[in-house]
């Protein structure tokens, strides 16, 4: 599936379609080069999820965690910033997949061997001012 966007307004939308493809898959890679939207998407898909705490890059902290609007946790990892791969296993990674609960990937080539083998592919591509959104 493929969606193209240009105006930040339609995230929602955006965010919604990207839930509806994933059915009851709840473990989403998000790939994209630095300035791709990946954050910005995933907020937008925190959103829709009925998440009302503030959500922001775990760029330090590797792990955030949300409530969503069921009450059940939502997490957000950033890899960008790990030295090895097995620092994921160190926090707990396969655990937090293996929950069933919603689990948000930015820089996920960087642990790549603990993903799932059920994983949602999110690809940002940036051309021009549009975005392409690669759903796999």
């Amino acid at each position: 599936m493929e969606v193209r966007f240009t105006d930040i307004s339609s995230l929602g939308t955006v965010a919604r379609e990207v839930i509806a493809a994933c059915g009851e898959k709840r473990v989403l890679a998000f790939y994209g080069e630095m300035g791709a939207g990946k954050t910005t998407l995933i907020k937008a898909i925190c959103v829709a999820l009925g998440v009302t705490d503030a959500t922001s890059s775990p760029t330090f902290s590797i792990v955030n965690e949300y409530e969503g609007g069921d009450g059940k946790p939502v997490y957000h990892f950033d890899f960008y910033r790990v030295k090895k791969s097995t620092e994921a296993f160190d926090i707990g990674f396969p655990d937090y997949a293996a929950s069933g609960n919603w689990c948000f990937i930015e820089w996920p080539e960087l642990i790549a061997e603990f993903l799932p083998d059920d994983v949602v592919e999110i690809k940002l591509q940036v051309t021009g001012n549009e975005r392409v959104l690669t759903i796999g």
